[in-house]
């Protein structure tokens, strides 16, 4: 301070200390204070601590020291510059923050993609304990979208949830499948764990459900337990590509044969990032990873956004009448996000001229995907399963082609009500990926794309993985889903309806306004078998979509 300084910018300065730099460099301060009394006076701080808490904290004030020296040196983050010792707090807090949302602020009915109470439900039922509440619900009822089920006065018998299986295959398909209705979602080995996957495995085969593989293809641990797989085939063709990605007759036709695999799923699209390739770096390209997807590991392995198999919804129908040849006539399919409509009505002109029907399609909602995605693609890509379910279901009967083609469903489903929900609409079986996440253990940390899973679930790391008990984990994913059917035998049962088949549009109710309700029935189109063929539609919207379709071209007359 020069002589020249008035008294008031004494002051100033003199205020200024205690509220700013004593705050900002305090910590720092302190540390450079507490080593220079134990360098040059043992007294000092014998006052406070005794002889061996005195080295502790000379040890943690020296480090403290030299982490304040390094902030105000580097110039990568400004608050250490401005704040050395304690700017590293907010790193620390912010790296918690889910978890201290989680377990000590959130309600029950908050924070997605998922809330408390429904991972609450999904882990009571992975370990069979009680889920039943007391004192009421917690919703309120009469909040714009709550939606319910309407019961009847004259229930029905409890039906067995062995019954609740599904016949998937058509005229055209040699080997049809019974299929649970409710099912393990795609997950690739490479994207879950060795564990994770031979827990999912093991439950499925307990259960006599079935597990789809996930675009990674069929790994030594998809085997293990003999549980019914599906085979997802992405547009990468890994397990049953060539030497330049293009897929492999053959190598397809040798896996598709193995008894395990029950059925072959083409995906076009996924919910989480519809339209979007994939990449999995060369450094996460283990030896095994690469022998199953039979890519080379000294090379990033590129997953394309489109197929190369074809280009064209005629040459799609012919790629799947080659798929369903070569795996000895099991059912085949495919599963996608609804993007543009005529997309897929040019799909299903492609079906009506090459008289090619898939056996099933299973529609994925934008809400769904268990892996990382762009924000954007997230967020804002992609049609949501109600829709894109709706969408589907009536296309298909307006084509007068629902009764050859079964249709799947997957996008956030975990409970009983999800699922009955999702039939209403047009499905007639449901898949789930998280749920059964949350059943192996996941707490949602939001860490899938990190390697670093603190439950095993979703990580290569070895050690990590080695927390994940497959017999335990395994015994719960039976349970989740077994348990789960239960509860939808009691659902339906209390409708008077004694299979999950019998669930229609009128059997369920949303609120649209504070003081009017109506059923799915009424709020909702449903198309009349063959509507679109007449040119009678009485939806604007599916009329101008079908007439924008082309068998020969996605891109339709548009």
């Amino acid at each position: 301070m020069s002589a020249s300084s008035t008294p008031k910018q004494h002051s100033r300065w003199l205020n200024r200390f205690p509220s700013s730099y004593s705050i900002r460099y305090g910590v720092w301060v302190l540390s450079m204070l507490i080593v220079v009394c134990h360098l040059f006076s043992d007294h000092l701080l014998g006052f406070f601590f005794s002889t061996g808490t005195q080295n502790v904290v000379f040890v943690i004030a020296c480090l403290a020291m030299l982490l304040g020296f390094y902030d105000v040196q580097q110039k990568k983050h400004s608050i250490w510059r401005n704040y050395p010792v304690i700017g590293h707090f907010r790193w620390i807090f912010e790296a918690i923050r889910p978890e201290i949302r989680q377990y000590l602020i959130e309600a029950d009915n908050e924070a997605l993609p998922f809330t408390r109470a429904q991972r609450s439900l999904v882990y009571q039922r992975a370990k069979s304990v009680s889920a039943d509440k007391p004192f009421g619900t917690i919703i309120d009822v009469y909040q714009t979208g709550y939606e319910f089920m309407l019961h009847s006065v004259v229930p029905a018998k409890h039906a067995n949830v062995d019954d609740f299986r599904i016949q998937i295959g058509n005229e055209q398909c040699q080997q049809p499948y019974s299929a649970s209705i409710f099912n393990i979602s795609a997950m690739s080995f490479g994207s879950l764990s060795a564990n994770a996957i031979r827990a999912l495995n093991a439950g499925a085969a307990r259960g006599h459900f079935y597990h789809d593989t996930g675009e990674g293809s069929i790994s030594p641990y998809h085997l293990e337990a003999g549980g019914d797989l599906v085979w997802e085939l992405g547009s990468g063709y890994f397990g049953c590509r060539d030497e330049k990605g293009q897929f492999d007759p053959e190598r397809f036709a040798k896996q598709a044969a193995l008894p395990s695999v029950k059925m072959i799923e083409i995906k076009m699209s996924q919910g989480a990032k519809p339209g979007h390739g994939g990449i999995l770096p060369k450094e996460k390209i283990t030896p095994l990873i690469s022998q199953v997807r039979g890519v080379p590991q000294d090379r990033d392995c590129v997953s394309p956004a489109s197929h190369s198999a074809f280009r064209t919804p005629l040459e799609m129908m012919r790629f799947i009448a080659q798929l369903r040849e070569l795996s000895g006539g099991k059912p085949v399919g495919f599963k996608l996000c609804i993007g543009q409509p005529w997309e897929f009505m040019s799909m299903v002109k492609a079906m009506l001229e090459t008289k090619i029907y898939p056996d099933f399609i299973v529609v994925d909602g934008s809400e769904g995907g268990t892996g990382a995605a762009p924000i954007e693609f997230t967020d804002y890509l992609g049609t949501p399963l109600r829709e894109g379910l709706l969408f589907v279901h009536n296309t298909l009967v307006g084509a007068g082609l629902r009764e050859h083609i079964k249709i799947g469903a997957s996008g956030k489903i975990v409970s009983a009500f999800e699922i009955a929900r999702t039939l209403a609409v047009g499905a007639d079986w449901v898949n789930s990926a998280r749920g059964f996440m949350f059943a192996l253990g996941c707490i949602q940390s939001q860490s899938c794309h990190t390697n670093r899973c603190p439950t095993g679930v979703a990580t290569q790391d070895e050690d990590r993985q080695k927390a994940l008990v497959v017999e335990d984990k395994s015994s719960r994913v039976y349970h989740f889903q077994h348990n789960t059917l239960k509860a939808l035998a009691d659902m339906i049962a209390a409708s008077g309806l004694e299979h999950p088949s019998q669930i229609k549009a009128e059997h369920l109710v949303a609120r649209v306004s504070e003081i009017e309700i109506k059923s799915y029935r009424q709020m909702h189109y449903f198309m009349r078998d063959g509507e679109l063929l007449n040119g009678r539609s009485k939806s604007p919207f599916y009329a101008r979509m079908w007439s924008l379709a082309r068998a020969d071209s996605f891109k339709g007359n548009s």
